[in-house]
């Protein structure tokens, strides 16, 4: 990032297939993206009530390894999603006081 530059996020909705344990916990096993990749989560490491400071919105945080990757998954009245990085637009890299 450059001088005032920020990245901003977005809550990015994605498809998840889980599991119930008999309490009704649920653990997330896998993520189906928009274009159809699969991608299995690893493990999850910690799962809690949280707020997503990056994209908005909150619920249930489960942070997963996926591979190398560790990310936030949210599950926020019966949908998932994932903080996703949005793409800059040209023209708005600087902050303005206008």
């Amino acid at each position: 990032m450059k001088g005032s530059e920020k990245e901003s996020f977005r809550k990015t909705f994605v498809a998840a297939t889980v599991s119930f344990d008999p309490e009704g916990n649920i653990t997330p096993l896998r993520v189906i993206w928009r274009d159809g990749r699969r991608f299995a989560v690893d493990r999850v490491l910690e799962s809690r009530p949280a707020a997503s400071l990056k994209a908005g919105g909150s619920g249930m945080r489960y942070t997963c390894r996926f591979g190398n990757a560790v990310t936030y998954l949210f599950y926020e009245d019966g949908r998932w999603f994932v903080e996703e990085k949005a793409p800059a637009v040209p023209g708005k890299e600087k902050d303005s006081d206008v």
